[in-house]
């Protein structure tokens, strides 16, 4: 397969609200991350960081310029596979055991990392195989209701479990933002991951509901609007209403 040098690796697209979009163009899009850019008045906020075969930090200059704290969304291996390249780093309290000590299984790097989520491969030296994501402990821990503050800007975080139990959306009252991470996107949820809950992903998708969102960049695929969200949400509580429970189907 085709393999793409460093400074092919990334492309990076301005939003409006100081939002900048970086993304890993050469992998599929169903397994590939949002990287999420957010500009504040004293510092500036990562949320995640991609799969990490290639150095944000070199070839990205943008995440470079401000002080800076990398969020996790959560602590899958396409999201936080660069987080060890920054020096604060924050994620939820209930996956700090695994930011600090990822392994292939517990990132879910196993089973997905193989050469067939790539459209071309990363540069040499990388090998699917041999991938894992690098050990990367928190230095701050967060729990629901805390706030992420840029000086100008402030994102509350929203515990989101069910796609995983560390799972976090973080939400700007001012703007109508909410990057939601994995807990929602306009794609194919999972939901069936070692370390997902079905009664905590309902309870967290009702909790969406009654945010006031604007605009939604999720973990994946394009970001969408609030009348979206409010049907996205909507949808998929219906149909788990409509599904047939184990002990109906009995």
């Amino acid at each position: 397969m085709l393999r793409i040098s460093a400074d092919k690796w990334y492309a990076v697209s301005r939003l409006d609200d100081d939002v900048t979009y970086i993304c890993e163009p050469h992998i599929k899009e169903f397994y590939r991350c949002n990287i999420w850019h957010v500009r504040g008045r004293d510092a500036d906020m990562l949320v995640d960081s991609g799969m990490g075969v290639v150095s944000l930090r070199e070839w990205v200059p943008l995440v470079t310029e401000r002080p800076l704290v990398a969020v996790a969304s959560h602590t899958h291996f396409d999201h936080v596979g660069c987080h060890h390249e920054f020096e604060c780093r924050a994620v939820h309290a209930a996956e700090a055991d695994l930011l600090a000590q990822p392994t292939r299984a517990n990132t879910l790097a196993d089973p997905y990392v193989t050469d067939d989520i790539f459209d071309a491969l990363p540069p040499e030296p990388y090998c699917s195989k041999c991938y894992g994501v690098k050990t990367a402990p928190a230095t701050r821990i967060l729990q629901h209701g805390d706030v992420i503050d840029l000086g100008d800007r402030h994102f509350e975080v929203v515990h989101t479990p069910g796609h995983s139990p560390g799972g976090i959306a973080l939400w700007e009252k001012r703007t109508g933002i909410l990057f939601s991470g994995d807990i929602l996107y306009d794609g194919p949820l999972i939901e069936d991951t070692y370390h997902s809950d079905a009664a905590d992903y309902l309870a967290s998708m009702k909790r969406l509901l009654d945010y006031p969102v604007r605009v939604v960049h999720g973990g994946h695929f394009p970001s969408f609007d609030g009348a979206r969200y409010r049907q996205l949400i909507r949808d998929w509580l219906d149909a788990k209403r409509d599904r047939p429970t184990d002990q109906q189907l009995r």
